[in-house]
Order: C-alpha cells, then sequence, then structure tokens
C-alpha cells in the first residue's frame, strides 16, 4: 500500500513479542515498537476478536461497538490496557464480571482494572461496550453516507478495541448491523445474514490469524460478484456503486493468482477477492492488503492486483515482527509485478533490472534508505518499493532460481500464520542457497549508497 498516515517515536527497553517495550510492568500500556512505541499492550496474548457494531448512513460520524477480545494472560495481571480511540465507552466486563474500573489514558489507552486478578496462563474475555465518534483516522465515510475502516499502520482501534500491534496476531469475527438494503463485507468467509426490523445483521470470519491493521470493514450498496480460485477458494468481489466491473480483470486476477502460488506456495487462506470502492470523504488512503479481500478505489487492474494479492503471502501470511520489518512486505509485493511482466515474456534482466539500476546509479538520493530500518519518519519509505524490488532481483541472480524461489515458498511454510524479521529471512536465505551473503545484504539491504559492482551485477550463480 502507498500514502499511509505515520508517527515517530524511539524505545528502550526489555523484549516482549519479539520487539524492546518501554515498560516491564505486565499488563501497561505500549509493547516499546522501535517506531511506535505506544502501540500494542504487554501482560497478554490476543488470541480472538469478536468485534460488534451497529452503523447508519443516515449518521455517518456515529458508530456503537460491542466487542469481546479473548487473550492469555503472560503475567498476573492486577490490570491491564487496550487501544482504542475515541467513543465513550460505557461498559466493560471480565469473564462475564464488570470491571472494577476502566478508564482513558493517553491518545488511545483503555485502561481496565479486572474485578479480581488474572491468573498467568489464563484465558480471559473483556467485553467492551462503546460509542460515539470513531478516532484514530482509520474510520472512512462516503458522500452515499457508506463507510470503511483502512489504513497502515493504524486504523483498527478507530472501530474496536485491540492489542494493536502486528506481532499480536488473532483469529477475528465480525458481526455488523446496518439498515436493509445495505451491505457489508469483511475479512475472511461470510456466515449467516439475517433481518430484523428494518435492519440486516452480516457475519463474517477469518479464523487464521491477522494483524490488526489488516482487518476491515466496509458498508455501502455493493454489487456482489463470487467466482472460485483454480484450486477451489471462494472469491469474493464488491464493488461500490459507480466503481469499474470489468469480468476480464476477474478472471486475469485467476492466472494472476496461480501465478503467484507457483513462485511463493499454495494461497495461504481459505477466500480471496476484493473490495472494490468509490472515493471517501477523507483523504484516500491508497490500496491496501486487507487480509483475504484487498481493498481499491475505483476499479482494479493487473498492477495493483498484483501488489495487494502478493501481500497475502508476504506481510499477511508471515507478517513483520515490528515496522522495521516493512521490506518483508512491501520489497517482494513490488516485485510480484516482474514476476507477472517474466511470466507474460518480458526480460525483465534488462526491461526493468539493468534499466533501473542505469537510471539510478548517479542519483544518490535513490540509495539513500536503508531497507532494514529506513527509520520511524517514514518505515514504508518509497525506497521499499523501488530500491527493494531491485534487491529481491539481485539476490535472484546471486543465489538462482531454485534457491531463490526455494528460500521463498520455505519462508511462507516455516513462519505460516505468525511474525518474522528481515534478519530472519537473511538467515533463510543463506541457508537455503548455501552462500555466505552477509555483503550482500549488507550492501542493499542495510547500507544508503550504491551497492558495489560485485553485488549490484552479480554473478555468482
Amino acid at each position: 500500500m502507498r500514502n499511509r498516515l505515520l508517527v515517530t517515536g524511539a524505545v528502550t527497553g526489555v523484549m516482549v513479542l519479539g520487539i524492546a517495550t518501554a515498560s516491564a510492568q505486565p499488563g501497561s500500556g505500549g509493547l516499546g515498537d522501535p517506531y511506535f512505541p505506544d502501540d500494542g499492550n504487554s501482560g497478554y496474548d490476543v488470541t480472538r476478536y469478536d468485534v460488534g457494531i451497529s452503523y447508519d448512513p443516515a449518521r455517518p460520524g456515529y458508530l456503537e461497538g460491542d466487542t469481546t477480545v479473548t487473550a492469555t494472560a503472560s503475567a498476573e495481571l492486577d490490570g491491564f490496557h487496550l487501544d482504542l480511540s475515541g467513543f465513550q465507552v460505557t461498559e466493560v466486563f471480565v469473564d462475564g464480571v464488570a470491571a472494577k474500573s476502566f478508564g482513558r489514558a493517553g491518545e488511545h489507552e483503555l485502561v481496565v482494572t479486572p474485578a479480581s486478578p488474572i491468573a498467568a496462563g489464563a484465558s480471559f474475555a473483556v467485553r467492551v461496550r462503546y460509542s460515539g465518534q470513531p478516532g484514530g483516522g482509520g474510520w472512512h465515510t462516503f458522500p452515499n453516507g457508506g463507510a470503511n475502516a483502512l489504513g497502515e499502520p493504524h486504523s483498527a482501534t478507530s472501530w474496536y478495541p485491540a492489542n494493536d500491534h502486528p506481532s499480536d496476531k488473532a483469529a477475528f469475527h465480525l458481526t455488523a448491523t446496518v439498515p436493509e438494503g445495505w451491505t457489508v463485507i469483511g475479512n475472511g468467509l461470510p456466515g449467516e445474514t439475517t433481518t430484523a426490523g428494518g435492519k440486516a445483521t452480516f457475519r463474517w470470519h477469518e479464523d487464521q490469524p491477522i494483524a490488526t491493521y489488516l482487518t476491515t470493514v466496509a458498508i455501502d450498496e455493493f454489487t456482489v460478484r463470487t467466482s472460485e480460485l483454480s484450486d477451489g477458494t471462494p472469491v469474493i468481489n464488491a464493488y461500490s456503486p459507480g466503481t469499474q466491473i470489468d469480468p476480464a480483470t476477474e478472471q486475469q486476477y485467476v492466472e494472476i493468482m496461480d501465478v503467484l502460488a507457483e513462485k511463493f506456495g499454495k494461497y495461504p487462506f481459505s477466500s480471496a477477492g476484493s473490495i472494490v470502492l468509490g472515493q471517501s470523504s477523507g483523504e484516500n488512503p491508497g490500496a491496501l492488503e486487507t487480509q483475504t479481500r484487498p481493498t481499491y478505489f475505483g476499479a482494479v487492474f493487473d498492477f495493483s492486483l498484483l501488489h495487494e494479492n502478493a501481500h497475502q503471502w508476504f506481510g499477511d501470511n508471515v507478517s513483520f515482527t515490528d515496522w522495521r520489518d516493512g521490506c518483508i512486505a512491501e520489497c517482494f509485493a513490488q516485485y510480484s509485478v516482474q514476476l507477472w511482466e517474466e511470466h507474460n515474456g518480458v526480460d525483465i534482466d534488462k526491461s526493468f533490472y539493468e534499466s533501473t539500476v542505469e537510471e539510478a546509479r548517479n542519483d544518490p538520493g535513490f540509495w539513500s534508505v536503508k531497507l532494514y530500518d529506513p527509520g520511524p519518519e517514514n518505515p514504508l519509505h518509497q525506497a521499499l518499493y523501488d530500491k527493494g524490488s531491485l534487491m529481491v532481483h539481485a539476490l535472484r541472480r546471486s543465489i538462482g532460481d531454485e534457491a531463490f524461489f526455494g528460500t521463498l515458498r520455505q519462508w511462507q511454510t516455516k513462519y505460516a500464520g505468525g511474525n518474522a524479521s528481515w534478519p530472519m529471512f537473511e538467515e533463510l536465505a543463506a541457508e537455503v542457497s548455501g552462500k555466505d551473503l552477509d555483503g550482500f545484504f549488507e550492501a542493499w539491504a542495510h547500507s544508503t549508497t550504491i551497492p558495489p559492482d560485485q553485488y549490484l551485477y552479480p554473478t555468482g550463480h
């Protein structure tokens, strides 16, 4: 995705969920992400979200929510935090018992004190009822009253309470009630839709682990079209009024997914498809790789289908451990465009790699951002797309196709449904190829200058 809202931060501390945390106090706010230290919360691991919302397009600035977060305590908890932006919280229950107290702190913290401490290792369920104006910028409304939640790195907390960090992935179930005539689209597979009193309730479930920023809901007067991928995976495409419906593109999507599956391994989720929205009333957040069903604006075409669906493997199935790892998602998603061109007979060595390198050879700015740990001011910098896709192809040249695609497929199976860091990818590539790649990755991923010719034009395979 492009055009993301970004904030800055720095942190030191101990390790929780594979990243530094600003505080060792169990249940405190903030996991200490090097770029977003206040994101997420310590002391527990979420296993499932059951998000319930009620929305009326006649009141686009208002949302009612009733969400249950099921988690496992990693330490004894006298209290804990959830991330939630905006809203008035009216009730909080822990395992069915009213919380001893709850209140707001900072920009997005909901601080909960349960009636009795939660034992280490215990599973517990937190039910939060809330209503009012969504906060945090992730909730977008349309001129006709429709709405959607979308954004990276932050969007989830604008519509439900969460442990808002990609290192804590969980199953996600959505129940959304809207006036009859409107349709709700979410992640995963649809459940039963029921109607009563002039309202319709839609249900969606994604049972495979999902990072919070990859969750979505879209509410509009959609046209919904269904089909299948070659392996039988159900495809659900939803189009807002006035957006382009192109059956030829839908058919090409099947071929695109076949090519990606050939290169990366079996498609990792139980459903696929697209959400195609009209222009929102706020800033257009750009396309985003919302899990199982990427979101686009206006129309979809082959390059956007490639990029956002490559993310289903790189970023969604295997997510990064913290926000320094953006190359895990963007470098490979961008390179999928070159794989598609190659599939269609293009010599990408010449048309893509050599021509781009020569154009950028004398442009210091092109090389000036590190691909791993690019900096808190822009963790998803354009360099991850441009320089990043060059690096991926250079790696392929260095180790050969068998080791290169073997590394990509092993990455997907070894870390399926979980998280992994860029340094872990470097280790796996060296292991699979049997080559010492320290110099290569130092020149490409950790440097701010053009790589030496031995890495820029590798001939190692």
